[in-house]
C-alpha cells in the first residue's frame, strides 16, 4: 500500500462536466445518441466518486458551466468551484494555480470519465510525488489521464492542440529535463469503442445490439 506523506499538503483536482443532455460526452454520444452518453456519464461520475471520496487528501470539484450544491459530489466531502478559461489547458492552469496559491505542496488533477482508476493507484500517484517533481498517466489515445506536480509549470498548459493524441508527447517533452514518474497507461472513456467491450456498460448500450 502506498504511503502518503503526512508532512505534505495534498490536493485533487477533478475537473467535470455538468451532466446535461447534448452537453456531454459528444463524441461518444455521436454514436450511442445523447440519452445513452448522458447515462454513461452519471455512472463513470458516481463510480469517480466512489474512488475519490475515501482518498485522505483534500478534493476540490471543478465544474464546466455552474457550480450545483445539490448533486452527487458531497459537499462535506468535496470542495466545489468553477472551471475558468478558454481551452482545457487554461482551466487546468487555473485550478492548478488556485492550488498552489492556497498553500498546497503537491497537486494532482484527474478527470471524471475513468472507469479503470482506483483509490490506491491515486495513493500511489500522490507518493510518486515525494521524490519526484512530476507524475503522469498515460492514456492510450495519445493524452493523459492524470497529471501532478510539486510546483506549477505554465508550459504545461500552453501550446498544446487538446483532444489529440500528441498531448502527452508534447507534454513529456516539455518535461525532459525533469523527474517524472509514469503511472501505467490507461483508457478514458471517449468513443464507443473505449467500451463497448466492457459488461458494465451494457445496459447503457442494449440499444445498440438491436
Amino acid at each position: 500500500m502506498p504511503k502518503l506523506n503526512p508532512l505534505k499538503k495534498n490536493l485533487l483536482l477533478i475537473l467535470t462536466r455538468n451532466p446535461e443532455l447534448g452537453k456531454c460526452k459528444t463524441r461518444l454520444a455521436a454514436t450511442v445518441g445523447n440519452e445513452a452518453a448522458l447515462e454513461i456519464y452519471k455512472f463513470l461520475l458516481d463510480r469517480t466518486v466512489a474512488f475519490t471520496q475515501h482518498l485522505p487528501v483534500e478534493k476540490w470539484v471543478y465544474y464546466s458551466e455552474e457550480i450545483w450544491l445539490d448533486d452527487i459530489w458531497d459537499n462535506k466531502i468535496f470542495g466545489k468551484k468553477l472551471q475558468v478559461g478558454s481551452d482545457l489547458g487554461e482551466r487546468m492552469l487555473n485550478a492548478f494555480k488556485d492550488g498552489f496559491q492556497a498553500g498546497f505542496e503537491q497537486i494532482i488533477v484527474i478527470g471524471s470519465d475513468m472507469y479503470h482508476l482506483s483509490q490506491n493507484e491515486l495513493e500511489e500517484a500522490f507518493s510518486k510525488l515525494n521524490d519526484h517533481e512530476y507524475v503522469v498517466g498515460p492514456a492510450e489515445d495519445g493524452g493523459y489521464y492524470l497529471l501532478g506536480m510539486n510546483k506549477l509549470n505554465d508550459k504545461l498548459f500552453r501550446n498544446k492542440t487538446w483532444g489529440t493524441d500528441k498531448v502527452l508527447s508534447d507534454t513529456l517533452n516539455d518535461l525532459a529535463m525533469e523527474q517524472v514518474a509514469l503511472l501505467a497507461e490507461k483508457n478514458d472513456v471517449d468513443y464507443y469503442e473505449d467500451i463497448k467491450d466492457i459488461k458494465a456498460f451494457e445496459p447503457f448500450l442494449k440499444h445498440m445490439k438491436k
